[in-house]
């Protein structure tokens, strides 16, 4: 016996959209009853098993964990396991098929042909030949698969590793399939080999990856001196000098020469008569003379040569108030290329500063020489004119790469990502050109096998008896209908259905149901399905059936199914849900305290919204569902929780109310009101109640619950606008009629609610 344990993934496989089997989900059982109203996806899932029962592959990406390990779709046709699924594509292709051709017979062994006998025993003998040929590819195929595999998950993980960060990449959640699709992409395009990095462009990449962001920096403003134009200026003051009517001990004493005519423009100034260091009066021939000797020529000289000294100070100021940047502000990729235009850029500022120096030094001798020609021993600095200008452009580099440090991090994991798939791709073809050839040898053996199967198949069909299961097929049908006016009768390899001797041409819902489910269940009895060890799957097997129909049907299946090794019973119908509950409840062991032990599991589909539209999940019943005999429990805890969520009601989440509304109301009334028959409005007219409220009630159930299919209610401003206040007004409308029914009610839900929270 293998079970399906869970339904471990869904994409995009009808509505099941983005289903991942939840952990906290209790795996299927040997007993499994699922509830969902429809377009729920329960003939999605039904379809889903059918895969494994006709083994073929299913649409989008399904993964089924089953006992012995766990499958993807394309895997399924190779999962031997025996299923019998019944629903509406088992009605449509093996009951009454579109073509119109008979019922396939469900084969019974019987005494026939004893050559053809021989040819079939002769025939299963060469299948089994090849079968061992087809598990020995089926095992090489799987190796080279587990290989090709391990390869690809290796080298993904390695890549993964090395490139993902904290940020959002693609690199973060790198895969296998990831490798296998940039791997084949590089190997089809032929150009693995331009796609090698040498070990200095690696690092360098690598250096870029590790790069965390950096601000901007600003950008050196500073202007070398115009050393020509110094030099002229300066040569030009150290030839100049004085002509004047020289004191010689002035002349000869530069120091004392300064002081003296810093005193005289004190006494000047201040318009002393006496001397104002000695008090001294002063003499009129001394100060004659001092003013000889300290002409207007002379002060004008000095002027000039304190200007220029002024301006070369001020210029060697700015040099030294040259803020450079620190190395460990740029990027790491740009440190080694600053550090050498920094250290230009520091050699060109000391040579200037040198240069100034020297030319302060000179004129300040000078101002101490003005009598006499000074020649000029100085020369213009060796700098690099251009040492800011470098700077300054890995400055600009450096804010270039800020502005665009994210595209040079996802260049640099690309080129790294594609060296690390082009280091390996010769590996990887390899592997993978094994994989296909055990592939293509794999399908020549299963289509010899298939060959040998469909010839046994055929000669099977020809020596087989099929009266016995017609017989008890109408035997069945005389007690489910209650006459026997519908019989099967045999015709060459298939059946009839007549109707008091003659072709049924036309049959009711409830007649056809009733053959397909009778029929279904009846093939269950087949000698090539071994019921005990199978997998039995009935997607809304009473859909269209009156209350008493219903009820029989329950018996049949109750009574063919029990002994299956798994049974699945998928529905919306709650009354058939409430039989089906109650057999679970009573199977050997459904008691126990351990839900991990009980042979019954519950379940239900929910529909939540998306952006890409509605995604189905299965999720565990709802405990009100499971534990009371009503869904009137389930329909009041709903609209009671919808209408007082504290969260703006989307359209999505509204489009269901108005039909769960519309039940509920219809269930309470049928309760409060017994003898009033007819519509809502009926019911409610004589009723005392706020009749703008009712209007509205009655308004919001008949626009949005009759819609014979669901439209687009994202354009519906009104039920997105008026959902929650509508809700509110149908509970008041029951609380003001029955309020002791209701408070009840509302401590039911509330408990159920907390339990819940707590648990």
């Amino acid at each position: 016996m293998t079970p399906i344990k869970r339904i471990s993934r869904l994409r995009n496989c009808g509505i099941f959209r983005t289903f991942d089997w939840p952990d906290h989900l209790p795996e299927f059982a040997r007993f499994n009853l699922i509830y969902g109203w429809n377009a729920t996806g329960k003939t999605t899932l039904s379809r889903v098993f059918r895969c494994l029962e006709k083994r073929t592959i299913p649409e989008g990406e399904v993964r089924l964990k089953l006992s012995n390990g766990e499958f993807v779709g394309n895997e399924l046709p190779n999962v031997n396991i025996p299923v019998r699924v019944f629903n509406r594509d088992f009605v449509n292709e093996s009951v009454f098929r579109r073509d119109g051709g008979e019922l396939p017979p469900i084969f019974v062994l019987g005494a026939e042909s004893v050559e053809k006998q021989k040819e079939v025993e002769r025939l299963k003998s060469e299948r089994a030949q090849a079968q061992a040929r087809l598990n020995a590819a089926l095992s090489e195929k799987q190796r080279a698969e587990r290989d090709f595999d391990r390869f690809c998950i290796d080298h993904a993980k390695r890549i993964k590793d090395d490139l993902r960060s904290s940020v959002p990449n693609r690199y973060n959640n790198y895969d296998k399939s990831n490798f296998k699709v940039d791997a084949a992409t590089m190997a089809q395009a032929g150009d693995g080999f331009a796609h090698r990095l040498t070990d200095a462009e690696r690092e360098k990449l690598q250096t870029q990856l590790r790069a965390v962001p950096k601000g901007k920096l600003h950008e050196v403003t500073y202007v070398l001196p115009n050393f020509d134009v110094i030099i002229a200026g300066l040569s030009q003051l150290l030839r100049t000098t004085v002509v004047s009517q020289a004191i010689e001990t002035l002349k000869d004493d530069p120091t004392l020469a300064e002081w003296t005519r810093q005193g005289l423009e004190l006494h000047r100034d201040r318009k002393a008569e006496r001397c104002l260091f000695c008090e001294q009066p002063l003499p009129r021939e001394r100060l004659a003379a001092l003013e000889a000797h300290f002409s207007t020529q002379y002060d004008s000289f000095m002027q000039r040569l304190d200007k220029l000294i002024g301006e070369l100070q001020k210029l060697s100021k700015l040099a030294a108030e040259v803020r450079l940047p620190h190395k460990a502000e740029f990027y790491e990729y740009l440190a080694v290329d600053y550090q050498a235009a920094e250290d230009g850029l520091k050699q060109t500022l000391n040579a200037a500063d040198e240069f100034l120096a020297t030319a302060v030094r000179m004129l300040t001798e000078k101002k101490g020489r003005p009598f006499e020609s000074v020649k000029m021993d100085i020369q213009a600095p060796r700098v690099d004119a251009g040492a800011v200008e470098k700077v300054n452009e890995v400055i600009r580099q450096h804010n270039q790469a800020c502005d665009e440090f994210q595209t040079r991090v996802t260049e640099a994991r690309e080129k790294l990502a594609k060296d690390m798939i082009a280091e390996v791709l010769r590996e990887f073809l390899s592997y993978r050109n094994a994989l296909q050839k055990a592939e293509e040898e794999l399908t020549a053996v299963q289509g010899e096998v298939q060959r040998l199967e469909d010839r046994i198949t055929s000669l099977e069909r020809e020596i087989v008896e099929h009266r016995r299961p017609a017989e008890e097929l109408n035997d069945d049908l005389r007690k489910y209908l209650g006459h026997d006016e519908l019989r099967l009768e045999v015709q060459d390899t298939g059946y009839i259905i007549t109707r008091g001797g003659e072709p049924a041409h036309t049959l009711s819902e409830g007649e056809m149901t009733a053959i397909a489910l009778l029929y279904f269940l009846k093939s269950l009895e087949h000698r090539q399905f071994d019921l005990a060890n199978g997998i039995v799957v009935l997607d809304d097997p009473v859909s269209s059936l009156d209350a008493n129909a219903l009820y029989l049907a329950f018996g049949y299946i109750r009574e063919r199914t029990e002994n299956a090794g798994q049974l699945f019973i998928l529905t919306h119908n709650f009354a058939f849900f409430r039989q089906v509950r109650h057999w679970f409840h009573e199977v050997k062991g459904q008691k126990k305290k351990d839900p991990k032990q009980r042979p019954g599991r519950f379940y239900m589909l929910e529909c939540t919204p998306r952006p890409n539209g509605r995604c189905a999940a299965i999720r565990w019943l709802d405990p009100l569902l499971e534990q009371y005999d009503s869904e009137y429990h389930y329909l009041f805890a709903r609209i009671y929780r919808a209408a007082h969520q504290t969260e703006w009601l989307t359209l999505e989440k509204s489009y269901e109310l108005p039909n769960m509304a519309r039940r509920l109301l219809e269930g309470f009334l049928a309760f409060r009101q017994p003898a009033t028959s007819g519509t809502l409005w009926r019911k409610m007219k004589g009723s005392t109640f706020d009749e703008a409220k009712k209007l509205r009630i009655l308004r919001f159930l008949h626009t949005y619950s009759h819609s014979g299919a669901v439209g687009e209610p994202e354009h519906d401003p009104s039920l997105l606008a008026e959902t929650g206040a509508v809700l509110k007004d149908l509970l008041q409308f029951m609380e003001a009629h029955d309020k002791a029914h209701f408070d009840a009610m509302i401590e039911l839900v509330t408990k159920r609610t907390a339990e819940e929270n707590d648990g």
